[in-house]
């Protein structure tokens, strides 16, 4: 269970620390019951203004073990800098099947589609990770763009509990205010 929860963490950390993941001070409301934090890049004391927002919550279960991440991820965009999004995602989703495949895991995400993350148009793809033929994990990547941001929404967890957390993800993206 903790090397789920390594490898869980740090897909979703490795992935959204990526200088193509872009957000600022946005609106969420995680639900009741997650472990919430703010994540602090590598070398950045918390007191420092920070250029890119990073907010994670985490569902364990009742022996302190992850089931589910969610993480929203965003840094300003410079002025007259076109973000290719569907790009960053691909990149994205390259760096999630390397890093399980040297774990000992395959992965196959699918195509992105359109979807939407807060008010602005976005892209999605989510991969179905597997261990000997058995689906253990899921992650879904949500991109999208703003006018000098652009946004990352992750999610990721253990078979039963992505399925379970379904509702809550949708709740949080739903009222996110970006």
């Amino acid at each position: 269970m903790i090397e789920f929860r390594r490898l869980l963490l740090s897909a979703v950390c490795g992935l959204l620390s990526s200088p193509w993941v872009l957000a600022a001070d946005p609106e969420i409301h995680w639900p009741s019951g997650w472990q919430v934090e703010e994540v602090v890049p590598d070398g950045e004391t918390p007191a420092k203004p920070q250029a890119v927002s990073r907010q994670r919550a985490i569902k364990n279960d009742e022996n302190g073990a992850t089931l589910m991440v969610m993480e929203l991820t965003g840094t300003p965009i410079e002025a007259g800098h076109k973000v290719n999004l569907p790009g960053v995602l691909l990149e994205m989703r390259k760096s999630i099947q390397k890093d399980f495949a040297r774990s000992g895991y395959q992965s196959v995400c699918s195509k992105m589609h359109p979807s939407t993350l807060s008010r602005l148009e976005a892209l999605e793809t989510t991969c179905v990770i597997t261990e000997n033929g058995r689906h253990v994990l899921s992650q879904t990547l949500v991109g999208a763009v703003d006018i000098d941001k652009a946004y990352v929404f992750s999610y990721a967890g253990q078979v039963q509990a992505y399925e379970a957390s379904k509702d809550e993800v949708s709740s949080v993206r739903n009222s996110l205010k970006l």
